[in-house]
C-alpha cells in the first residue's frame, strides 16, 4: 500500500512531465485563440488591432465552410466504412492458419508506417495516372477509357488512399480481438450445425464490438484532420477541400492568421463533438 510519501514523490517526479505535456497543449491553443480575435496578416502590415468575433463571422459564412464540413465528413465516413469491413475480414483471414503467416501479417500491416505524403505520392503516380498508371492499364487491357481519378472521382480517389494507410491499423486491432475469442464457442456452434454466416453474425461480430469502436474512435480523431493525401493529389480542388484544408489555405495562401485561426477554433468545436459523441457510444459498448 502506497504511503503519503511516496505518492508525493511519484506526483513530483510527474510533474515536469505533466508540465510539458499541458504547455505543448496549452500554448499553440492559447495562441489560436489569441490570434482568431485579431486582424493579423504577416506581409500585409501585421498585426492590425482586435477585430472582435468579426474572423469567426466572416469565416463561417464564407461559401467554402459548409461545403468543406462535409467533404471531411464524408471522408471520415468512407475510410470508417472501408477500413472497419475490410479490417474484419482481414483479421479473420490471417487469423487462419497459413503458411508463411508472419510474413503475411507484417505485408498487410506495412503500409500504416509509410508517410502520408509518400503513400499519397505512390497512388497518384503509379496507381492513378491516366496515362502510365496501373488503373489505366487495366482499363485499356479490357478495352475501356482510363479514368481520370483525381478530378473525375476525385473524393473517392482521396478515401480510397487514406483508407490504404488506415486498413492495417484497424486489421492489427481487430486481429488482437479475434485471437482473444474462445475457440470453444465457435467449436460448439460448429457442433450444434450453426453455418458459418451464422457464427460470425453471432459469436464473431459481438466479441468484435468493442474493438470496432475503439478502431472509430482514434481513426476518427486523426481522420478530421487529413492533410497530406489532399495537399498532394488535388490540391483541395474537384470539391476535395476538408476544413483543415480550408483553412490552410486562409492562413498560408491567403496570408490571413486571424482567420484561420478562427477557422481552427472552428475546427476544433467540430472535433470535440464528434469526439463526444463517440466517446457516448464507446462507452456504452465498453460497459455492456
Amino acid at each position: 500500500m502506497a504511503t503519503q510519501h511516496s505518492r508525493s514523490a511519484a506526483r513530483l517526479m510527474m510533474a515536469p512531465a505533466v508540465i510539458l505535456l499541458l504547455g505543448w497543449m496549452l500554448v499553440p491553443l492559447m495562441m489560436t485563440l489569441w490570434f482568431s480575435f485579431r486582424k493579423y496578416l504577416p506581409l500585409r502590415g501585421g498585426d492590425q488591432g482586435f477585430v472582435g468575433f468579426d474572423n469567426f463571422v466572416r469565416f463561417i459564412t464564407s461559401s467554402a465552410f459548409w461545403p468543406s464540413v462535409q467533404t471531411t465528413l464524408v471522408i471520415v465516413g468512407g475510410v470508417l466504412l472501408i477500413t472497419i469491413v475490410l479490417g474484419v475480414l482481414l483479421a479473420i483471414l490471417l487469423d487462419q492458419p497459413m503458411w508463411g503467416q508472419g510474413v503475411v501479417r507484417i505485408l498487410v500491416i506495412a503500409p500504416f508506417f509509410v508517410m502520408p505524403t509518400v503513400s499519397a505520392l505512390v497512388w497518384k503516380n503509379m496507381f492513378m495516372d491516366p496515362v502510365n498508371g496501373l488503373f489505366a492499364h487495366l482499363w485499356k487491357a479490357f478495352g475501356a477509357e482510363p479514368i481520370v481519378w483525381l478530378s473525375d472521382a476525385s473524393l473517392f480517389s482521396i478515401i480510397l488512399i487514406v483508407s490504404w494507410q488506415w486498413l492495417p491499423f484497424a486489421t492489427l486491432i481487430l486481429l488482437t480481438a479475434i485471437q482473444s475469442l474462445d475457440s470453444e464457442q465457435l467449436e460448439a456452434a460448429e457442433m450444434d450445425g450453426a453455418p458459418v454466416f451464422s457464427r460470425f453474425v453471432y459469436i464473431v461480430l459481438p466479441h468484435l464490438s468493442r474493438a470496432i469502436t475503439i478502431v472509430i474512435l482514434i481513426q476518427t480523431i486523426f481522420l478530421l484532420s487529413v492533410f497530406a493525401e489532399i495537399f498532394v493529389t488535388t490540391g483541395g480542388a474537384f470539391g476535395t477541400r476538408t476544413l483543415t484544408y480550408l483553412i490552410y489555405q486562409r492562413v498560408l495562401e491567403s496570408q490571413n492568421v486571424g482567420l484561420g485561426s478562427a477557422g481552427g477554433v472552428y475546427a476544433i468545436i467540430l472535433a470535440n463533438i464528434v469526439a463526444a459523441f463517440l466517446m457516448r457510444i464507446v462507452g456504452k459498448n465498453l460497459d455492456a
